[in-house]
């Protein structure tokens, strides 16, 4: 019989495991959390495809073999490090039990949204991964309440979560990563978005494609940052997806 797959750190105790060997032989000064945070900062410093385990203990100021005593893989260190990305979020203290649905949703979409941008490595790592860490869990419960309150069916609360939200993961990958090139080449995002604009005019065949982009471009060079026409086309963009919730909660009550 073949051997089962392992789902996730968190689905098989290992989240809780203590450190192996004796106390004795235990590195000074480490312990999960200390190993977590590094993780974090390091992801945040050098991006995914640089990380390693060598790396990190590096960072730490210790041997590779003393961080697997408190993690078996680089895996279980990678979902460790996603669970506390998500506890950024705090979706206790977003808006008020009592507030309207829509006002909780746009907090909550807005919040997911940050994190994606202020930590690129989140995106590809929620894709690999389960993403059922208790942080992240209290995001869910709370997204799903959100979305229950609109007074919707089971499978129309189900759609209606998968518009928001997978639009939200999409949009802000795309911005984080943009961001993180932006920083990788030494530009800010004005002037890269310039710059690509400028060369992608040149070639006759994008002509009528960039005539579609001619008014954003007039509204960097004027002063209107990327990062405000983001902000303003991800606010029109939610607005759309919760329209389209209210379309969906006036038919029910038809």
């Amino acid at each position: 019989m073949a051997k089962a797959a392992r789902m996730s750190v968190w689905l098989e105790g290992a989240s809780a495991k203590a450190p192996r060997g004796r106390r004795s032989e235990q590195p000074s000064g480490l312990d999960r959390e200390r190993i977590t945070a590094a993780t974090v900062r390091l992801l945040d410093a050098e991006g995914l495809a640089r990380f390693s385990m060598r790396r990190l203990a590096g960072e730490l100021g210790v041997t590779a073999m003393s961080v697997y005593w408190y993690v078996d893989t680089k895996d279980d260190l990678l979902e460790l490090a996603l669970d506390q990305a998500f506890g950024e979020l705090e979706p206790g203290r977003t808006g008020s039990a009592d507030a309207d649905w829509r006002e909780r949703l746009r907090e909550l979409a807005g919040s997911y949204r940050a994190l994606l941008v202020r930590h690129p490595w989140v995106s590809p790592l929620i894709g690999n991964y389960l993403n059922v860490g208790p942080r992240s869990l209290e995001f869910s419960a709370a997204v799903q309440q959100v979305v229950a309150d609109t007074g919707l069916d089971a499978h129309a609360q189900r759609g209606a979560l998968a518009a928001v939200f997978q639009f939200v993961y999409g949009y802000g990958t795309v911005e984080g990563h943009f961001r993180q090139r932006c920083a990788d080449v030494g530009m800010t995002q004005d002037a890269y978005f310039l710059q690509a604009m400028s060369e992608f005019r040149s070639p006759p065949e994008m002509a009528q494609t960039f005539e579609h982009t001619e008014s954003l471009v007039a509204e960097v060079e004027a002063g209107f940052s990327v990062e405000e026409f983001r902000d303003r086309d991800f606010q029109v963009a939610l607005d759309l997806q919760i329209a389209g919730i209210e379309a969906l909660v006036a038919r029910a009550g038809q």
